[in-house]
């Protein structure tokens, strides 16, 4: 006789999953250097001349998403539809997110917040901020 368990088969990991979103609910913002776990996942790059973040975010139109810089601070904020399930299946693991998200990320001091640029393809937000021209580094000729 075979049976399917309403409880999920490893109870660690779903404790697991559990602390790290009440740990992510009382984190706050995210330090560009951050390493903390959240949805949407980011990478972020920074050179002299830019900072460069992509937020993954599959199955998300862009017009869903709203992206904000305001005092060095990014917000990126949006809502993922929830994935219909035919009325005869039953659903027992169910680990794609689902419903509103905000990721916000603290900035440098250093960027243009005018001149950023964004663009989306294949569930990939793609933001190019630019460094402001005086922190960049320059050259002093000794004389």
């Amino acid at each position: 006789m075979s049976y399917r368990s309403l409880f999920p088969r490893d109870v660690f990991a779903e404790l697991d999953r559990l602390q790290r979103a009440m740990q992510q609910a009382f984190d706050g913002s995210h330090s560009i250097r951050g390493g903390a776990k959240g949805y949407p996942g980011l990478n972020i790059a920074t050179s002299p001349k830019a900072v460069d973040i992509h937020v993954f975010v599959p199955g998300v139109e862009a017009k869903d998403l709203d992206v904000q810089i305001e005092k060095g601070v990014l917000t990126i904020s949006g809502e993922r539809a929830p994935r219909e399930v035919p009325e005869q299946a039953t659903l027992h693991v169910d680990e794609r997110f689902a419903g509103r998200f905000r990721r916000v990320v603290s900035l440098p001091d250093d960027v243009e917040a005018q001149g950023v640029q964004a663009s989306y393809r294949d569930g990939v937000l793609s933001l190019h901020i630019p460094r402001k021209e005086a922190a960049q580094p320059r050259r002093i000729a000794i004389q």
